[in-house]
């Protein structure tokens, strides 16, 4: 392995010797607390957007939905730093706990009264200033619970994850609040949360060797975010592979939401084809974490992981081409597939290249990118699309997303990383 590593004493593990994380009860543990608390995000949204929509008109209830952004951005860097210095654990158990407590008690006010706007924005506040916490900590989390040879089966399971609480929270949301309006789906994403409480208090942890993180006791908050941010900008892998996600993220965000709702308007297809097109993306993204999970490593991980970005870019320029909905469900197969594969193995890199001590703030430079940066190009995109029309619009942003791919393979140290075998 050629990749630069800072090297650290001996860890000892939370996972059996040989276990396969997939076969292992802790890491099982953890997946459901992260599933649980998945699945009551995507209820908590259909039912902040349904109350939203009932209480506002559609202006007031899209800045009820995008208001969290703001301080999930601004904080997340500070919330990398507080991961590092509490530990992931504690972090994400308390982001729990305050996100379910929130979410419940605004259910029961909905039950009693109609409090009316200010109390949905004041909850998506929340939301967003718990969440700038609660990321990073979940992102530290894999590094914790097994052995660094099975993060990239983790980073799997996490992607199987997600995509299942995808499927399954909408039409829970959406369920809920047929049956007893907003409150009830409130209750029923407070309930969803805090399962994940007990489930996480009894996962085991690993512990960081002394002398891997900073005594906290001459360090001040700013210095340790000073400190992780020069440690990336330093780290002959982790600094181009940030830089590589961001292209990858801002070439990708775009066309896959925004982008992809303009095209089948234009084309014909209607909600039904623009459903079936995100279906084969999920299912395809969704493959590429079964792999993983069932696999746990494959060789020359950059390189896989350079290829896949630059064959997913391909297929986004494609799929502004695509002559129909079956295509178009072929090509966001092909995507889906790339897509997860690349984003699960640099996940995994971060996680397997960074010093635990600083994972936290790795995974929330990481997280601004992803959440911060790459959103921005969704406004642009539209109006992109509204001026040059489908077709040149998806060509550019396949060729930002295929910058990052350019950047892993010109990159030596990180095109020839490998995963821990």
């Amino acid at each position: 392995m050629t990749a630069t590593v800072i090297p650290g004493p001996a860890r000892t593990t939370a996972h059996a010797p040989g276990k396969a994380a997939h076969r292992d009860g802790n890491v099982l543990r953890w997946l459901g607390a992260y599933t649980s608390s998945m699945i009551g995000d995507n209820v908590y949204y259909i039912a902040l957007s349904w109350a939203a929509v009932q209480a506002g008109s559609p202006s007031q209830a899209g800045l009820v939905m995008s208001v969290s952004a703001v301080p999930r951005a601004l904080l997340m860097l500070g919330g990398g730093v507080i991961a590092d210095r509490f530990g992931p654990r504690k972090v994400v158990i308390g982001s729990d706990a305050v996100r379910c407590a929130a979410v419940l008690a605004v259910a029961a006010l909905l039950f009693a009264a109609s409090p009316g706007l200010w109390l949905l924005a004041l909850l998506a506040v929340v939301f967003g200033i718990v969440d700038a916490v609660f990321m990073p900590a979940v992102g530290a989390l894999p590094a914790r619970v097994t052995g660094r040879d099975q993060l990239a089966r983790v980073q799997g399971m996490r992607g199987l994850a997600i995509r299942s609480a995808n499927v399954l929270g909408a039409p829970l949301g959406g369920l809920a609040v047929a049956l007893g309006g907003a409150a009830t789906a409130f209750a029923l994403a407070g309930l969803l949360i805090a399962v994940s409480v007990p489930l996480l208090i009894s996962v085991r942890m690993r512990e960081l060797p002394p002398g891997d993180a900073a005594d906290p006791a001459d360090r001040t908050a700013w210095r340790d975010l000073l400190d992780g941010l020069r440690y990336i900008r330093g780290h002959r892998v982790l600094a181009p592979l940030i830089a590589a996600i961001a292209l990858g993220d801002l070439g990708f965000v775009g066309p896959l939401n925004v982008g992809l709702t303009l095209l089948a308007d234009r084309r014909g297809w209607g909600a039904s084809g623009m459903g079936w097109v995100l279906a084969a993306f999920g299912v395809g993204a969704g493959a590429a974490g079964l792999l993983l999970t069932l696999r746990g490593r494959l060789p020359r991980a950059g390189t896989v992981a350079a290829v896949a970005i630059l064959g997913g870019s391909v297929a986004i320029g494609a799929l502004a081409f695509a002559p129909g909905v079956a295509a178009a469900v072929g090509v966001a197969l092909v995507i889906g597939l790339l897509a997860g594969l690349s984003g699960a193995l640099c996940g995994a890199l971060l996680q397997t290249q960074s010093d635990p001590a600083y994972l936290g703030r790795v995974t929330a430079v990481g997280g601004i990118v992803s959440l911060g940066l790459a959103p921005l190009s969704m406004p642009l995109t539209a109006a992109a699309i509204g001026w040059w029309g489908t077709g040149p619009v998806f060509v550019t942003s396949a060729a930002v997303c295929g910058l990052g791919g350019v950047l892993v393979l010109c990159v030596r140290d990180l095109r020839r990383a490998e995963l821990p075998g």
